[in-house]
Parts: C-alpha cells; sequence; structure tokens
C-alpha cells in the first residue's frame, strides 16, 4: 500500500481541515483513486490532502432521477404544516417527539411546491441587515459552518420522494429531526425539534440508505455525520442563506454498476493519518474496500449550491436547484445558496463479503448512495451563521467560529 504525506500549508494560511479536494466536493470521489493520496480525520470531519484545493465548477446535476408524482396532485406552501405526522411503527424514532394523531392524516403535497414568498422576503430582508461580527483571532478561512449528528431511526419511509406513503420506500437511516417519517411536511420540523445533531437550532432531517452487512444482514449505523453549509467558490459574492423547507436530493438510487477500486461514488478508508482511499484490500465482488490499520468506511457526497428562488422541491426533486459554475449560478437559478456536503463515517473496516445498500441488495455495489436533505433552521442561526461563516469566509463549527 502506498502512502504520501500531508502537504505543508502555505505560510500564513491554515491546513486545509475538513474541507475535501476539488474533484471530491463535486461528488467525483475515486477520479483520483489509485493514486497515493493522505487522508485525515481533523475534529470529526474527514478530508483529502491533495495539491488542488480549488473547487471545480459543474452544471451536472447529481440528483436523484425519480418518477414525477402523478398528474393532478396538488401543491402548497412549503410552510404548511401536516395535520398529522405520526412516525411509523415498524421503527422507534424518539418518543419524546411523537406528533399529535388528533387529525385524520393528510397526505402532504408533492410537485412544484412554491416558496412562501413573505416568509423568504423577511428571511433575506434580515440577512441582509445583519453586520459580521468580529472575528478573533486564530479563525481559519474554509467559509463553512457545520451541523454533528447522529444515527436517529431507521423507516422505510422518504418524505421527499414518497410523501405519505408510509412503507413505499427501501430503509433509509435519518440523522437530526426525531419525529420524521412519511407524512412529514417542513411546518413538523418547527413543532417537533428533538434533534440528533449540534446544534440544536438545526431542525432539518437528513438520510441517506441503510448500509447492512452482506455477511450477517444486519444494519450498520453510522457513527458520525457531519453535515457542512459551505461556499464551493473562490468567492461568497451574492451569498444568500438557507430558504426553510427546501428538500434536495444528492446521488442515484436507481444506479447499478459495480464500484470497483478507482471507480467514482465508492466508499473509502478514511483514520488519522496517511493511508490509500482504497484500502489495503477489496470484497470479494470487488465494490467495497477492505480498510487498513484504524481506518474505517466512510462516504462524502455534495449537494447543489444554486436556487431558482421559487421553489422548495420540484416533480423530479432536483430542477429547483442546480450547480453552480465558476464563481457563480445559472441564470435560471440566481440564488447562490450553502452547498451542503454529507461527511459519513460508519464503524465498519471492510470484510471479505462486504455490504449492500438498502437501494441495491440484489447487486451490493455503492453506486446507488444517495442522500436526502429537508433542511429547517432557526432562521436567526442561518442567516447569522451563513453571514458570518460563508460570506464572510471564515471558518466555523457548530456553534459559531472555530478558534
Amino acid at each position: 500500500m502506498s502512502y504520501a504525506s500531508l502537504p505543508e500549508p502555505d505560510a500564513g494560511q491554515p491546513p486545509p481541515r475538513h474541507r475535501p479536494p476539488s474533484w471530491f466536493t463535486r461528488n467525483r470521489l475515486g477520479a483520483a483513486a489509485g493514486a497515493a493520496v493522505a487522508l485525515v480525520i481533523a475534529a470529526g470531519g474527514v478530508y483529502l490532502a491533495s495539491g488542488d484545493m480549488t473547487p471545480e465548477p459543474s452544471n451536472a446535476a447529481n440528483a436523484l432521477d425519480y418518477p414525477s408524482p402523478a398528474a393532478g396532485q396538488p401543491a402548497s406552501p412549503g410552510v404548511a404544516a401536516s395535520t398529522a405526522a405520526t412516525p411509523s411503527t415498524a421503527t422507534t424514532p424518539s418518543t419524546g417527539a411523537t406528533p399529535s394523531t388528533a387529525a385524520a392524516p393528510k397526505a402532504p403535497a408533492t410537485g412544484w411546491i412554491p416558496v412562501d414568498r413573505a416568509t423568504w422576503k423577511a428571511q433575506a430582508d434580515a440577512y441582509r441587515a445583519l453586520k459580521i461580527d468580529p472575528v478573533p483571532s486564530g479563525v481559519g478561512n474554509l467559509p463553512e459552518f457545520r451541523a454533528d449528528c447522529q444515527y436517529s431511526h431507521r423507516l422505510p419511509d422518504d418524505p421527499i420522494v414518497a410523501p405519505g406513503l408510509p412503507g413505499a420506500s427501501h430503509m433509509h437511516s435519518f440523522v437530526g429531526n426525531k419525529a420524521v417519517d412519511a407524512s412529514t411536511v417542513a411546518g413538523d420540523l418547527t413543532k417537533f425539534t428533538a434533534t440528533s445533531c449540534k446544534p440544536v437550532q438545526d431542525h432539518s432531517a437528513y438520510w441517506v440508505p441503510t448500509l447492512y452487512d452482506n455477511a450477517t444482514g444486519k444494519p450498520v449505523e453510522t457513527t458520525g455525520f457531519r453535515v457542512y453549509y459551505r461556499s464551493l467558490a473562490k468567492n461568497s459574492t451574492g451569498q444568500m442563506p438557507m430558504p426553510n423547507g427546501l428538500r434536495m436530493i444528492s446521488g442515484d438510487a436507481k444506479k447499478k454498476k459495480p464500484t470497483p477500486r478507482g471507480a467514482t461514488g465508492q466508499f473509502y478508508c478514511a483514520f488519522y493519518g496517511p493511508g490509500d482511499l482504497d484500502g489495503i484490500a477489496r470484497s470479494t465482488n470487488g465494490n467495497w474496500p477492505i480498510c487498513g490499520g484504524n481506518a474505517t468506511l466512510h462516504f462524502m457526497m455534495q449537494f447543489p449550491d444554486c436556487w431558482d428562488g421559487k421553489h422548495l422541491d420540484s416533480p423530479n426533486h432536483k430542477d429547483h436547484v442546480a450547480y453552480g459554475g465558476g464563481n457563480g449560478c445559472p441564470t435560471s437559478h440566481p440564488v447562490r445558496i450553502p452547498a451542503i456536503t454529507f461527511d459519513i463515517q460508519y464503524p465498519a473496516k471492510g470484510t471479505p463479503a462486504g455490504y449492500y445498500l438498502s437501494s441495491d441488495k440484489e447487486g451490493k455495489s455503492a453506486s446507488s448512495m444517495h442522500g436526502d436533505a429537508f433542511v429547517m433552521w432557526d432562521v436567526d442561526t442561518m442567516n447569522k451563521r451563513t453571514k458570518n461563516c460563508v460570506l464572510g469566509r471564515r471558518t466555523c463549527d457548530n456553534y459559531g467560529y472555530q478558534k
């Protein structure tokens, strides 16, 4: 196994903590596979050291290509609360976050879901009126803030792709808001705010397909789930905060391709120190790394960073957002929002039998890995973090400036 040392940071610049290189931030894991790279976990976050730390633009959305909802389904403002959002009894969301069941269930809206214009204007006006807080000495210049989350619950539900249809999805592992199930709408995320994330002002829900050990059939749940909100561009001109109720998907649950050594979209090995992201060996089918030393399985995925400014969701869950190119957003999606990045750690080192995702039990590859984000923050916190950290281009952790 080959190793590479971490490059020395430029004089006067902090080391590139947390931030993956350009080929990685655009969800192209494996483009540099086969070469010696350094993998480092710093303060719980993984990044891969390389010579190029400049984000690459891309207009190729990597969201799921699910079929559109049936014709005739109504659209409603994304902030409307569901009259009932009782979690499925199939699993165990937090008992302290169980919504009321007093009213009959009502299917959430699908398709083009418009943003509440007055609500968004009020948030945008408040954001523009904010001044950047004084920056303490020693704060880095990576434009990002984050939420650190733990596993919450597991359900065969997807309130974005299959809203109001409990059991209609493959199994998902949820982090963040503990009351999420198939019937969850944006209003529920503000009403039932128990969360497995820090800071607690993040009421969002995040989920991925459940990973299973192929030898035992048992689920392997995450031991670390960091959600970055960051800028991928060289400047933050026109940077705006996330609108509450925004739904986004990254990855392709329908993709069924092998993920051998060097493939894009594979799981990789990471730990403190240098090492080989492909692992010291592969599973028998070649789709999964076997990690050496103290390394464990990780996955990282990138979400779009441009929004149309009009809709919180779209029929295919991707047309309302886009990836920026260069240092700007396309005219069709002119609002620059923080780019969400999932940095996921699993308590597994890899085995010859390998693993499978709930989205591809038969193929047993990693290509169907995908993620969903249903965004809901305390507005003042979202505005301040975006202004100080992303627009101000300063490194922040869960609570503000990271010293």
